[in-house]
């Protein structure tokens, strides 16, 4: 019976001396608000969106690279937003498409600022207001 149990105990210590390496070696995932908010007109007069996002980077130098770029980030998620109708705004799928273009104008910028995106894996309204 003590060399079952023994034979037994053998078998898991390999898995638990694996799962503490995959642990470490695991890319940290950070949340990344771009503060302030983005308050822009929209295409028609008296009509302005309110936004707020957080972008989903992974792995410590992708933080970086992302945080140095927040302001060429900003100017062209003001550039997009600013160029859209209220009416454009509306259901929950144009949103969607907003959100969509959103990262891909982040992703483009950080290919033409820091030489590329990698690191970048979403972006999330955290508000969304149209008035």
């Amino acid at each position: 019976m003590r060399i079952f149990l023994l034979l037994l105990s053998l078998l898991f210590i390999p898995n638990y001396a694996t799962a503490g390496e995959d642990e470490a070696t695991e890319a940290v995932v950070e949340y990344l608000e771009l503060k302030p908010k983005f308050t822009v007109n929209l295409a028609e007069r008296k009509k302005y969106l309110r936004v707020d996002i957080q972008l989903m980077v992974e792995g410590d130098k992708s933080i970086e690279k992302v945080k140095k770029h927040f302001p060429a980030i900003r100017h062209g998620l003001i550039m997009l937003f600013s160029g859209k109708a209220a009416a454009d705004l509306q259901t929950m799928e144009q949103r969607e498409k907003l959100r969509e273009e959103a990262l891909k104008e982040v992703e483009e910028t950080l290919e033409k600022h820091a030489k590329n995106s990698d690191g970048l894996r979403d972006l999330f309204f955290t508000e969304f207001l149209v008035q």
